[in-house]
């Protein structure tokens, strides 16, 4: 049996990209938020209210990683759990004024992110990228893993 070049796996060179994402997000965003944390900050300034199912759907996590980060960010300060009026046994989330102020300083610096990520690429290449990436996470082969 002859050796393959590694970079002839999709599964490495995405873990590479991985290994990338990381290292440029703690040199130029946080090294306290993680992406996924920002994730959730930025999907409750878009939907406020939202439960934590609605969290766990969105950014395809699951229950417990969820229910984790939400205390996190909770213990920090940045968002607050109301029990909802019209169902007590349910509970949605807000960002907290301060949570408000967190998200607008890292929303840039997360844009840089991309453009560190992308900046060996012309915009259509990038767009292709993103293009590529979801297609591959929404195949039926790869949601059959989750």
């Amino acid at each position: 049996m002859e050796p393959h070049d590694v970079s002839d796996y999709t599964g490495y060179l995405i873990r590479r990209a991985q290994q990338a994402h990381v290292a440029a997000w703690q040199r130029e965003v946080s090294a306290e938020v993680t992406s996924v944390q920002f994730g959730v900050l930025n999907v409750l300034a878009g939907t406020p209210g939202a439960s934590q199912q609605h969290l766990v759907e969105r950014l395809d996590l699951d229950r417990s990683t969820i229910a984790d980060i939400v205390a996190r960010l909770e213990r920090r300060g940045l968002i607050e759990r109301i029990r909802d009026g019209a169902d007590k046994r349910r509970n949605v989330l807000h960002l907290t004024p301060l949570g408000e102020t967190e998200l607008a300083a890292l929303l840039p610096r997360v844009a840089r992110v991309d453009e560190v990520l992308t900046a060996g690429l012309t915009g259509e290449d990038a767009a292709t990228l993103r293009r590529i990436l979801t297609a591959l996470l929404d195949s039926p082969s790869v949601q059959a893993l989750r």
